[in-house]
């Protein structure tokens, strides 16, 4: 059919690259290879026909037999123009398909044999039908794709012989060339339009899924464009910066610092979901930064992070020893703590109430015990705290919401097991806001602590190992429930003995060291500290002492800036004097003679142990009781007690029956804006009413204490180590105590059970006949 009209002709050979030209095509080529060129200039001279044949390889600069397809196209040259770069535009006319058969040797341009492959034009009814197939599913790829106009297609349907057809529409596609390039060597009309018929299909397809891929993006495009857009514009802008700062590598960021934070697992998925939170939301939005400022405190919390105890119980009690001067029971618990925390391994965290006056150690015990430990310490202060939100934290729906004390205290800390003191935990109050104290029963629970919910954080925080110390002056503030869950521990006040003691060895050298001031500079007589500790002080800690002798040190200091020529000062009891003024107190205020009516009780403070002077008067009346010195509801039916008990026994006592009707009673106790309040001064007011009703006089030696009841039974009290030392600050030289009270002698030191005489009383008779004296001995 075709090959009996095919015949070889020897021709120049222009390789193309990413190019293809079928017979009846028409178009431009820029041509700059110097081989190239010489081919054009060959033809030019010949018959203006030259062989284009497409390369393989497109990067190719001098390609190889093997790397030039076998079948092209002859081409006529129609025109040649030459540009100012040195390359020369071609406009070329394809004529016929043609086979390679050999390569002639030459070195200025390729040069081939060719066989001719004409057209076949055979017609029928198979053609016509691939025909019509290959023209719809054109029509399909034209409304599919932009690149192709309808103009375009108009101009092909008219097209009547089928393999000019074949070849138009294959010119049109956007294929590779190796596609193109089958069909080019496809002479066969059917097998080629076959062939164009499977590419059609295959584009189509890749077309429809094209467009519903775009389809979706625009979708999404118009949904967040503009947000899109410029979100797109700021990465390129930071990636051009080199920039980090973005939202994409905020969480970036924090998922590196997820992987290396070890989280619980339940803490990881909830940290994991807040970050993909994050990073959905724009960058504008107020929400991203309490979501970002929620994840920075779960990341933050000690989920796991331990230090390891030191357990070493010699070491732990040579720093408390170190430390602090006295407080034995204190110290005696810290150190059986960690002697079970020796044998079982895992011991859940004590909660240790430390109760006692101020100034007497109480916050730096706790500091110590942190110490001896090894682990860290917290500080939070609870004095005035209102609002439940400032333990449990706000819920995060709140503007400005943060965690409670609590948590704040174990992210400073970085471990889960620090000491952690909560100070001043009896001057809590409540109010509208809610109950704080009832807010840290959970965090003192040692059995409910392990699973501790703050507001903000909203996962459970282990405490159990968390060693909680509180410190309060006094435990009748302290709910009762909040006590249950503590353990007390009583810090007594110091003797004067103690008090020197730790003057000595920690006040005198610590205010010699914040004063710039050396030890040969400076120093202390043990009289000096007596005096100071007598009569310019008079407290049961050691606060106003050290103010004191701080003042000592500034008034040293600028003697020696002022006389460069003065070398050492000595502080003697003259210097304390022309230094501090006058006494502001008293040492021993017992009165210089036996009184009538007048009767040294022990009072317990806050500020630990006191002595009241009790003064009762009687004058003409109607048996009216007057009461004065601000004293609260309790001492006042003490008082009551005491009256009636008096009338009941008027005879027995040596008073007339009926002094209730011809005297008006006056009892008073002095410093009268301190309110006073308590059950502990019954028989002292029993006392004072007797002496003044009586006329005996009560003895200036005695000092007593205790509840009376109608019968005259002598009650037990609270506190009667701070009231002892009182009474010997005092001069006092016979305490009277109930007689329930003796188990309480223990705990009061020896230097002072020495020099004072201790009386267990159980009636109020035995109270008279140690604390009147006969009429004669005044």
């Amino acid at each position: 059919m075709g090959s009996s009209k095919s015949k070889t002709r020897r021709i120049p050979l222009l390789p193309l690259r990413g190019l293809l030209v079928y017979p009846s095509m028409v178009l431009h080529l820029d041509v700059g290879r110097d081989k190239s060129i010489r081919a054009l200039e060959r033809a030019m001279v010949d018959d203006q026909n030259i062989l284009l044949v497409s390369q393989a390889e497109v990067n190719i600069e001098t390609p190889l037999e093997e790397d030039i397809f076998r079948v092209g196209t002859i081409s006529k040259v129609k025109q040649m123009l030459k540009l100012p770069n040195g390359t020369i535009r071609v406009l070329a006319e394809g004529l016929m398909r043609a086979e390679i058969v050999d390569y002639v040797g030459n070195d200025d341009f390729y040069e081939v044999l060719v066989k001719e492959l004409p057209e076949p034009s055979e017609q029928s009814p198979a053609i016509d039908a691939l025909m019509r197939s290959v023209l719809t599913q054109f029509e399909n790829y034209v409304s599919l794709s932009k690149k192709i106009t309808a103009e375009t297609y108009a101009a092909v349907s008219d097209i009547d012989d089928p393999g000019r057809l074949a070849d138009v529409i294959t010119s049109h596609l956007s294929l590779k060339i190796k596609d193109k390039q089958r069909i080019l060597e496809t002479v066969d009309v059917e097998k080629r339009l076959e062939a164009l018929l499977d590419l059609l299909n295959n584009e189509r397809e890749v077309l429809e899924m094209e467009r519903q891929i775009n389809s979706r993006v625009k979708k999404q495009m118009e949904k967040t464009q503009k947000e899109y857009y410029l979100r797109e514009q700021m990465k390129a802008i930071q990636k051009e910066l080199g920039e980090k700062e973005g939202r994409l590598g905020e969480v970036e960021e924090l998922r590196k610092q997820l992987e290396e934070a070890q989280l619980p697992e339940s803490v990881e998925e909830k940290v994991s979901k807040e970050i993909d939170r994050l990073e959905k939301m724009p960058q504008s939005s107020a929400e991203g930064g309490i979501i970002r400022n929620y994840i920075d405190w779960l990341l933050a919390l000690p989920w796991s992070k331990m230090t390891d105890d030191d357990l070493d119980i010699a070491r732990a009690e040579q720093i408390l020893d170190e430390d602090h001067y006295g407080l034995e029971k204190p110290k005696e618990r810290v150190l059986e703590y960690l002697a079970v925390q020796k044998l079982v391994k895992k011991l859940k965290g004590p909660i240790l109430c430390l109760v006692g006056p101020p100034g007497v150690g109480k916050t730096s015990l706790a500091k110590s015990i942190a110490k001896s430990l090894d682990r860290k310490f917290v500080r939070i202060s609870l004095g005035g705290v209102r609002d439940e939100a400032e333990i449990r934290g706000h819920r995060r729906t709140y503007v400005g919401a943060m965690p409670g004390r609590i948590m704040q205290g174990m992210k400073s800390a970085g471990t889960k097991n620090p000491v952690f003191l909560l100070d001043e935990i009896d001057k809590m109050a409540s109010d509208f806001r809610g109950d704080p104290s009832a807010a840290l029963l959970e965090v003192l629970d040692p059995e409910q602590n392990s699973t501790f919910s703050d507001h903000f954080i909203e996962v459970p925080f282990d405490l159990s190992s968390v060693m909680f110390v509180t410190t309060a002056n006094s435990l009748h503030t302290i709910p009762r429930p909040l006590l249950d869950r503590m353990e007390v521990l009583q810090v007594p006040g110091y003797t004067e003995l103690e008090k020197t003691e730790i003057a000595k060895r920690y006040l005198c050298p610590k205010q010699r060291r914040d004063h710039g001031l050396s030890e040969e500079q400076l120093s202390f007589q043990d009289d000096a500290i007596s005096l100071i500790i007598r009569q310019y002080t008079r407290e049961a800690g050691v606060r106003n002492l050290e103010q004191q002798i701080a003042a000592l040190c500034r008034k040293a200091a600028k003697a020696f800036v002022s006389d460069e020529a003065l070398q050492q000062i000595e502080i003697d009891e003259a210097k304390v004097k022309e230094w501090l003024g006058k006494p502001i107190f008293r040492y021993g205020s017992v009165d210089a003679s036996h009184q009538i009516g007048a009767v040294t009780g022990l009072a317990w403070t806050e500020v630990g142990g006191d002595t009241l002077v009790i003064e009762v008067s009687t004058m003409p009346g109607s048996g009216k009781l007057n009461l004065t010195g601000k004293l609260g509801d309790v001492m006042k039916e003490s008082a009551q007690a005491a009256f009636s008990y008096i009338r009941s026994h008027a005879e027995e006592l040596n008073i007339d029956p009926a002094f209730y009707e011809k005297l008006d009673i006056h009892i008073h106790i002095p410093e009268g804006a301190i309110p006073k309040d308590g059950p502990s001064a019954g028989i002292t007011m029993a006392t004072a009413l007797i002496s003044a009703l009586s006329g005996r006089y009560v003895s200036k030696e005695v000092a007593m204490t205790g509840e009376i009841t109608l019968r005259g039974r002598v009650l037990p009290i609270g506190g009667l180590k701070e009231k002892s030392l009182a009474a010997h600050r005092a001069g006092i030289k016979k305490v009277l105590l109930p007689y329930d009270n003796q188990r309480d002698l223990d705990d009061i030191p020896e230097s002072i059970k020495q020099e004072m005489e201790f009386v267990p009383v159980a009636h109020l008779d035995e109270v008279l006949k140690h604390a009147l004296l006969e009429q004669k001995e005044h």
